[in-house]
């Protein structure tokens, strides 16, 4: 079910659907993968810190996952 016109292209339905499919699979490899849901801290500095850290180690594996000619390390 959407709320987007009946004109609306079979083809932007598929796209929008696909894309939140990509952003599902990415908040379930930061939760799981990269530890989003491990801090236990109580302080909104420390748990800004945490995210800050998770998101960009999140951003490094989503550019070296991109990139054919990146080498893993030894």
């Amino acid at each position: 079910m959407t709320k987007l016109p009946a004109t609306t292209p079979i083809a932007d339905l598929v796209r929008w659907a696909k894309m939140r499919w990509r952003i599902e699979h990415d908040y379930r490899a930061l939760k799981h993968g990269l530890g989003l849901d491990h801090f236990e801290g109580r302080t909104w500095r420390g748990w800004l810190h945490h995210v800050t850290l998770v998101t960009a180690a999140q951003a490094f594996l989503t550019l070296r996952r991109l990139d054919p000619t990146a080498q893993m390390p030894a």
